[in-house]
């Protein structure tokens, strides 16, 4: 069993909770119903880390190709089923005749698994890269829908009957071992991806669910859980299969009352097509999405830097998002209440395509400065200021939205549209007021000052001049040259004391 020194945990409770609530969190039991399962308090350590890295990594790794717009990490469905989804109109056989064409007609899915050999991986690496990108959270895919495990678990081998984990075959290592290891070594909370589905599974089948639920699913979910202790589980692919096969409610009533994360972990979502037709977990998931809702409780974007998960080799430099299109989109999700989950897709050697790597150290940068009005922070009463003209463009793209959409919502707009010229977001007694543009002039509507109100800019010593002019702010920024300007793509006005 992988060891490792154990760090102590720090549960995020806020501090208005006090002591009698985190006694009264351990100590609570939940019943397998969903009124007491969501009757469980949300750790509050997600709800305020805002940023986290999601890491598409496996045997989809290894060729590494998809047409744009799709996801590569579903290369195993669109090579069997000859069929694709995405942005694109596709023939559906793409991937299977680049397959044939590049490893031959005879060359399975499986025999890419001696292949995927994560040579120069370096988990430390990875730790150290997302300290400096500013994340507070990891999720790798310990196990993607394809079954494969990057852990030594006996049930995925047994199944499958041929080596199926990352100890017995390509890498020989223990992959989320070494990935647990070096986040514990850092503030970052610990999450894991774990598939539901399973395409080539012989118990994952109608007829069979209930051994593959019993044999296969929770066995190994419990020894990924015993194993490394997550801070998060995040659960995919439940397909259209109810939480009374799954055993949801009787799942996350152990999870939360009697496992040994009992009182730390969060669970997102996607763990069944839940009976009651609500959604039940700790926080709602999105998927490259347009980030214009709001909700009601902790939710979550994910979404690629590129149109997929999985690395793919085949997405040029105009697939991927900008590093302003990134920090706005960061912006505007937590502006709303959520978390942005960022993902990169290792390559199958294990080493983080340096565009990625540039992706997430230029977000960190921004962070540096600006992490104050990002991490901790909740809702304001309004979460955008909007500029005069139409609210209504959209993305043209077919099913998941491009990253850089966010640009033409804030700093290139089409003729006639609107633009959101400020994102607010709060914590404490200040509100924070994050512009997409630098201008000489910015006018704050419907902000109330009072006697004790003060305005600065973010990473600036220089004064920020304001007037109360009716309900609204009149704000002079700094002149400041390029090079005094405290950061790139957004900038953030702290607002003290306003009501």
């Amino acid at each position: 069993m992988y060891r490792f020194i154990k760090k102590i945990r720090r549960i995020g409770f806020s501090i208005v909770f006090g002591l009698t609530t985190i006694t009264a969190f351990t100590q609570q039991s939940y019943k397998p119903d969903w009124s007491s399962i969501d009757s469980r308090p949300v750790p509050a350590w997600f709800e305020d880390a805002k940023l986290g890295i999601f890491i598409h990594w496996g045997l989809y790794s290894v060729p590494a190709w998809s047409p744009k717009g799709t996801y590569s990490e579903w290369y195993k469905y669109w090579l069997d089923n000859k069929k694709l989804f995405g942005n694109g109109d596709f023939t559906g056989t793409e991937i299977y005749d680049y397959h044939v064409k590049t490893y031959g007609k005879d060359f399975t899915y499986a025999d890419f698994a001696p292949m995927f050999k994560a040579q120069d991986y370096n988990a430390d690496e990875w730790a150290e890269l997302f300290e400096k990108a500013g994340a507070k959270y990891a999720v790798l895919t310990t196990k993607h829908h394809d079954g494969f495990a990057l852990w030594p678990n006996k049930e995925a081998s047994r199944d499958y009957g041929r080596p199926w984990n990352s100890m017995e075959i390509g890498a020989k290592r223990d992959l989320v071992g070494e990935y647990v290891e070096a986040l514990r070594k850092t503030d970052i909370k610990v999450g894991c991806y774990f598939s539901c589905r399973e395409w080539d599974n012989p118990l994952y089948y109608p007829e069979t669910m209930d051994i593959f639920v019993d044999r296969h699913f929770y066995p190994q979910l419990k020894d990924l859980i015993n194993r490394y202790q997550p801070d998060l589980l995040w659960s995919d692919g439940p397909d259209d299969i109810s939480d009374t096969i799954w055993k949801t409610k009787e799942f996350l009533s152990w999870l939360y009352s009697e496992s040994i994360v009992k009182d730390s972990i969060v669970v997102n979502d996607r763990w069944a097509k839940f009976s009651d037709g609500k959604k039940h977990g700790d926080y709602y998931t999105r998927e490259y999405s347009a980030n214009d809702a709001v909700f009601d409780k902790p939710w979550e974007e994910c979404r690629g830097m590129g149109f997929s998960f999985g690395y793919n080799q085949n997405e040029d430099l105009s697939d991927y998002s900008t590093p302003q299109a990134l920090v706005l989109t960061l912006v505007n999700i937590v502006s709303k209440g959520g978390n942005l989950l960022l993902d990169i897709g290792p390559t199958a050697n294990g080493k983080i395509p340096p565009i990625m790597q540039e992706r997430l150290l230029q977000m960190g940068d921004w962070l540096q400065v600006n992490g104050e009005a990002i991490y901790g922070t909740r809702r304001w009463r309004k979460t955008t200021q909007w500029s005069d003209g139409d609210r209504s463009w959209k993305y043209k793209g077919k099913y998941y939205v491009s990253g850089n959409a966010i640009l033409k919502q804030t700093v290139d707009p089409d003729p006639g549209y609107a633009v959101q010229e400020v994102f607010f977001t709060s914590k404490d007694k200040n509100v924070y007021a994050i512009l997409p543009k630098y201008s000489q002039q910015i006018l704050l509507k419907d902000i109330h000052t009072t006697s004790k109100t003060k305005i600065s800019l973010l990473g600036c010593d220089k004064e920020v001049k304001w007037t109360k002019k009716s309900n609204d702010i009149q704000i002079t920024m700094p002149s400041l040259t390029f090079d005094e300007l405290p950061c790139n793509y957004a900038w953030t006005l702290k607002l003290e004391a306003v009501k």
